[in-house]
């Protein structure tokens, strides 16, 4: 008999598989909702999607102001982009450079200098022109496949936190592959699917996000996904971002459902008080630090950051070193 677990269903976006074994299933707790999702996993790459997911056209509901304000707070702080230029600075010291999912322009701004030439695409109409004014970048508005750049554009093209909500993640991977330079790098942040968080918490992990994240990554599939479009991986490390106080939070809330006392769910919870600020201070530099080290026994980083390359063309090559055809 085989296994109740195993279904067939459309072919994986990174391997072609058309087989997949159910991982969890999970409600949107950022909401507070009660429509549960199904994740599942393909057995051969082990790429994890959303089962059957809202359709475009529903998914405004699952975001919203409240979620919105939720995660651009800490876009609008300079240091929080100070890594992931650095990192980006370490490939490449200027050229043209596209952010996909570039909101206001945070990370963009962080590049401002006459060495780059800025670009962004973004959903929001509002949002791209915040980005426009903040650090001069020509902002494409719409679907990151409808954009028109012709191929070749960019020495370098980013995507933070942003690739888990795509619904067709190879289609935009080729694109990106396309509109790169021979020897342009595309670096990406996601959340890691195989890390000690999504271990320890399981369905109330805070990373999930469902049905906002419609793919969850691994190092591994993340990697065949790359190789399967042409890019050539760099970099590969895993940065430890527990989410414990998310996480801990939705745990929380669905023990005092049980016992028949509703919360208020994270999304409209209001601003914490001042007491209750020091008191999570005091917990972020006393025992976070503890459980962030505890948690390497557990598994690896919680967050993918990931550097490819597209390769040079042969005459990029020869070009670079005239007397390679010759030790051929």
């Amino acid at each position: 008999m085989p296994d109740q677990n195993m279904m067939t269903v459309n072919r994986c976006a990174v391997c072609g598989s058309d087989h997949t074994v159910e991982y969890l299933r999970a409600p949107d707790r950022f909401h507070g909702r009660i429509k549960t999702y199904q994740m599942v996993r393909c057995p051969v790459c082990s790429l994890i999607r959303l089962a059957d997911p809202p359709p475009p056209s529903e998914m405004k509901e699952h975001y919203g102001a409240q979620y919105d304000s939720a995660i651009s707070g800490p876009g609008e702080d300079p240091e929080h982009w100070r890594e992931r230029r650095d990192i980006l600075l370490h490939y490449k010291s200027g050229g043209q450079v596209l952010d996909l999912g570039c909101s206001s322009g945070g990370f963009l701004a962080s590049l401002r200098s006459p060495s780059w030439q800025l670009f962004g695409i973004e959903m929001s109409e509002s949002v791209a022109e915040t980005a426009r004014q903040k650090c001069g970048a020509e902002v494409f508005v719409g679907d990151i496949l409808n954009a028109p750049f012709p191929p070749n554009s960019f020495d370098a093209i980013t995507c933070f936190h942003v690739f888990e909500h795509l619904y067709q993640p190879r289609e935009v991977l080729a694109k990106i592959s396309e509109w790169l330079k021979p020897g342009g790098v595309f670096f990406a942040m996601m959340p890691n699917i195989d890390s000690a968080g999504a271990r320890i918490f399981r369905s109330y992990w805070y990373a999930l996000e469902l049905p906002r994240h419609l793919y969850h990554f691994s190092p591994k599939s993340l990697r065949c996904l790359a190789h399967s479009v042409g890019l050539e991986e760099v970099s590969m490390s895993l940065g430890r971002e527990l989410f414990i106080e998310g996480s801990a939070r939705y745990v929380m809330d669905a023990g005092l459902n049980r016992i028949g006392f509703r919360r208020v769910p994270l999304a409209q919870a209001k601003t914490p008080s001042l007491a209750w600020r020091v008191v999570r201070k005091i917990f972020r530099l006393t025992l976070l630090p503890v459980l962030t080290g505890l948690a390497s026994f557990a598994g690896d980083g919680e967050s993918i950051h990931a550097v490819f390359r597209k390769p040079l063309s042969m005459a990029d090559r020869n070009q670079r070193d005239p007397h390679a055809e010759q030790r051929r």
